[in-house]
Parts: structure tokens; sequence; C-alpha cells
């Protein structure tokens, strides 16, 4: 899998059902391995209200779907 394959699939929170963001950009390790995800969040009307963005770690992540990533915040 590539991180561009992970890019802007939905990211759902398991827990709550609410979708968290999407995927813009991972921090891998020297050695390739994917730490986390950033996950951006448009919020209001043309992402002109506001916008968020908050970090994923990898064992976070439950499930990677075709075009959701589910994820258990705790």
């Amino acid at each position: 899998m590539r991180l561009s394959d992970l890019q802007n699939k939905d990211v759902v929170d398991v827990k709550t059902g609410q979708k968290v963001g999407n995927v813009i950009d991972a921090e891998i390790t020297s050695d390739g391995n994917i730490v986390k995800l950033l996950i951006y969040d448009k919020k209001g009307f043309l992402s002109i209200v506001k916008s968020d963005e908050t970090s994923i770690s990898w064992d976070q992540i439950k499930k990677i779907g075709s075009d959701v990533i589910l994820i258990d915040r705790n």
C-alpha cells in the first residue's frame, strides 16, 4: 500500500461513528514504517470557517477499507 492510497480516505471513529477528517500526510520512520497519520478536517462552508489538523498514531487504526479508515481514539 502506498501513502497515496491512504490520502483523501475518510477517517471515522468507530466508537462515535463520526467522521474525523481525511488523511493528508504521514510521519514515517527512517526505515519506512508509518508512525502517525496527519488528518485534516474542514469545517464550515468552503472551509472558510475553520479547519483542524490532528494526528492519529498507527496503533489507533483498526481497519483500512477501500473508502474509509476506522480508528479508535480511546
